[in-house]
């Protein structure tokens, strides 16, 4: 069997992070990312970026990272019981961006590569990943159209796959204890090795590539979106959502504390202002009630929406 090419999922991983902080930096129109280069006593490192403040972006966070170990952590082995003991290398770009403006959704992008080795066995390798949105406000034609730029990331691969990782999206990111979805969906998947490393290398890099076309025509839509205090309020709210789920279920935030990486960039996707009530309700017939009502219960997007 041909072995993984991980030198050029790295080479990939680090270009595109470098293609997303040049978009951010330019719809930003001001703010710089900081990048903070770092190690791991185990093995591997990576490079942490991070823009806060701006002018469109209140936080952006665009996370590389290549690190090895000689365990994979419980996150990891859960419902792969038979890489216990292994070595691993795991490299991957993760990225979370909580805009300013309440009517700029949040966004997460994440695709990632993962094998382990043992002495006398094949590596047991996957590939892993998606996009997913989290607006305060929704609307209709940036739901489509991102569902839409979902489904041209996938088309290449099967007419099955876009559904597959729709419905595995919707079903990963979900707020069991609230019974409520985070946002509107997207892509996720993860143990993906098919039909071969280049097939799903090849997927990989659409989905990674399909990000900014998915994101960008809707920052640029909403950017301008006159807002006030309410909207501000019900954004930092909302927020909380995002925190819950990512320390609650996220794989990602798991693993990453689990296998004793850094905190710093782990936690980078946490939002910088959030707001806590008990027992908070939308008042009826709201825009707030709309998100709930209309944006977050699981859909079809795509059934009846014109266009390629």
């Amino acid at each position: 069997m041909k072995q993984p090419d991980i030198r050029s999922v790295s080479d990939y991983l680090l270009d595109l992070q470098d293609r997303i902080c040049r978009s951010l930096e330019q719809l930003d129109g001001g703010k710089r990312f900081r990048e903070d280069r770092w190690s791991r006593a185990e093995g591997g490192g990576g490079r942490s970026r991070v823009l806060e403040e701006g002018a469109l972006f209140e936080k952006a966070g665009i996370n590389f990272s290549h690190v090895q170990g000689t365990e994979l952590p419980a996150s990891a082995t859960a419902h792969r019981p038979e890489l216990a003991g292994r070595h691993y290398e795991a490299l991957g770009v993760s990225l979370v961006i909580h805009p300013r403006n309440p009517y700029v959704p949040t966004s997460h992008a994440n695709v990632r590569f993962f094998i382990a080795d043992k002495a006398g066995a094949e590596p047991v390798w996957w590939f892993g990943g998606g996009f997913d949105l989290t607006p305060y406000y929704g609307f209709e034609e940036d739901a489509v159209h991102w569902h839409r730029v979902a489904r041209q990331a996938c088309e290449a691969f099967g007419d099955d796959l876009y559904p597959r990782l729709k419905r595995w999206c919707d079903d990963y990111f979900y707020l069991r204890h609230r019974q409520e979805a985070r946002g509107i969906g997207g892509l996720f998947f993860d143990d993906f090795n098919e039909p071969d490393f280049e097939g799903s290398f090849a997927f990989m890099r659409s989905v990674g590539d399909h990000y900014l076309p998915a994101y960008v025509p809707i920052v640029e839509r909403r950017r301008d979106h006159p807002w006030g205090e309410r909207e501000r309020d019900f954004q930092m709210y909302r927020r909380g959502r995002y925190v819950e789920f990512n320390l609650v279920y996220d794989r990602g935030t798991l693993f990453g504390l689990q296998s004793g990486g850094r905190t710093e960039s782990i936690l980078m996707s946490l939002p910088p202002i959030v707001k806590w009530r008990y027992d908070w309700q939308p008042e009826p017939g709201s825009p707030e009630e709309e998100l709930y009502t209309r944006f977050l219960p699981r859909r079809d997007w795509l059934a009846g929406a014109s266009g390629p």
